[in-house]
């Protein structure tokens, strides 16, 4: 069993690492060929490909042009580390011990628009390319086209080497996870999905974003610590006050929810 994850836009490459554990990304030259093309680009037409402010615009550009593979431990930072959003917030691999690490190596990947996979202890330089970006590439008109075959293939060949059932754990956002061919994946993929409700009327359950970002990243890390490796131990998941709702629940789509004070 294989957890993907969605990468973030916020990032840490000062905070000190815990770990020396680290690894290339296996499509590092895909990521330089996308890379070379935004380096090429003035600021103003990543601000624009990107709807992004002219300061952040400027801060990417000078990001691709620094995009100097081979990478190395110290200038850059293993994935799972540099990445700061709510998802990571919520797995805490800060918290992580060696062990974890190396179970997290195994069985966590991470979608990127730029390296395409990622495995937690990838060295990643810093930047900003998210997947549903209309960049035009040597592939076609999207960033899916270019990543798509890649992708899914390398998924394939880590499901089979991965430890437990051959069952991909969707924890990332519909615009990462659609660059997977699931057709082609030949596995099957369960999505979980986090509703909260307010104290004052729980029957109003939805989903909140920055909450189910921070449950998929606490589930991620449940899965990790605990070496859990089917499927059916989800139902177990507790995290952040969420439970198991069986009747909103399917074989594909474990419902967890949140009420009360707890959410």
């Amino acid at each position: 069993m294989l957890t993907v994850l969605s990468p973030a836009k916020s990032l840490d490459f000062d905070s000190k690492l815990p770990t020396r554990k680290h690894s290339l990304p296996r499509l590092l030259d895909g990521a330089e060929v996308l890379a070379d093309q935004l380096a090429a680009m003035p600021p103003d037409e990543i601000g624009q490909l990107m709807s992004i402010s002219d300061e952040l615009a400027e801060l990417n550009a000078e990001r691709f042009r620094d995009f100097t593979p081979p990478f190395e431990p110290g200038r850059e930072r293993p994935a799972v580390l540099a990445f700061a959003g709510d998802v990571y917030q919520g797995m805490e691999a800060t918290a992580f011990g060696e062990r974890d690490f190396t179970e997290a190596q195994k069985t966590v990947r991470i979608l990127s628009g730029l390296y395409g996979l990622l495995r937690p202890m990838d060295l990643i330089a810093p930047y900003r390319l998210e997947m549903g970006t209309r960049l035009a590439t040597p592939a076609g008109d999207s960033l899916y086209a270019y990543w798509r075959e890649r992708v899914t293939a390398l998924l394939a060949d880590d499901l089979e080497q991965s430890p437990g059932p051959p069952v991909l754990l969707n924890l990332a956002s519909a615009e990462y996870f659609g660059v997977v061919d699931t057709k082609q994946l030949g596995a099957k993929v369960i999505s979980p999905r986090f509703l909260d409700a307010p104290q004052s009327d729980p029957s109003r359950l939805k989903v909140i974003s920055f909450s189910a970002k921070r449950a998929r990243g606490a589930m991620a890390s449940w899965l990790v610590r605990e070496r859990i490796r089917s499927p059916r131990k989800l139902p177990e998941f507790t995290g952040l006050g969420y439970r198991y709702d069986a009747d909103r629940s399917t074989s594909t789509e474990p419902t967890f929810i949140r009420t009360g004070a707890a959410a």
